[in-house]
């Protein structure tokens, strides 16, 4: 019998804890946690929290009590796929990813917005996306930002020439956008999610 390697072990408790949230509705206690994963010391299930703490899987609240974290929304991650099915040997669970760590680096600057338009058909952001924006991301030249232009709020490519901005469409039906008073560059778009159904 193969031994689990302590990373093996570690993924398998974050999927008990996991499954538990899942399918209670609510985190489970330190006991708890103990009996589920075989650990019978509580300072062994403190270390373990801590740990889990550390990697964000889940947080204390300020009176101590245990709180998801990236557990709250993680997918199974299957692997890979090619434009096809995935073979059987691809199907295995090889982990689970949080799609809120995944997508989001800056949670507290994060917010989303849903797109309306077409002017960004041609970078794949199309009407009834989402978009994520993080508001503390420094915007460079080739970010899509969201801004504020004399008044009016767009999502454009931004495109920086020594002290000249212009905010361009990914679109050839609209035209660049050059602020006649005032540019205020909300955040960047780091990620779009589109829902098929």
């Amino acid at each position: 019998m193969k031994m689990k390697s302590g990373e093996d072990k570690l993924r398998s408790r974050i999927r008990d804890i996991s499954r538990f949230y899942h399918e209670r509705g609510r985190m489970p206690s330190f006991s708890e946690i103990g009996e589920m994963v075989g650990l019978k010391s509580k300072n062994a299930v403190y270390k373990l929290v801590n740990r889990l703490e550390q990697l964000k899987v889940l947080e204390k609240d300020p009176k101590g009590r245990l709180i998801p974290g990236s557990i709250a929304f993680s997918v199974k991650l299957l692997g890979t796929v090619e434009a096809g099915f995935p073979s059987p040997a691809e199907e295995e669970l090889t982990d689970t990813l949080s799609l809120d760590e995944f997508l989001i680096q800056n949670r507290e600057a994060t917010f989303l917005l849903k797109v309306s338009g077409d002017s960004m058909s041609g970078a794949g952001i199309l009407p009834g996306d989402m978009v994520l924006v993080d508001k503390g991301q420094p915007p460079k030249s080739g970010d899509i930002v969201i801004a504020e232009v004399d008044g009016d709020w767009t999502m454009k490519y931004l495109r920086k020439t020594g002290e000249s901005v212009t905010l361009i469409p990914a679109n050839p039906k609209y035209q660049p956008i050059r602020p006649k008073k005032e540019l205020k560059i909300a955040g960047v778009v780091t990620a779009v999610v589109r829902k098929y159904r």
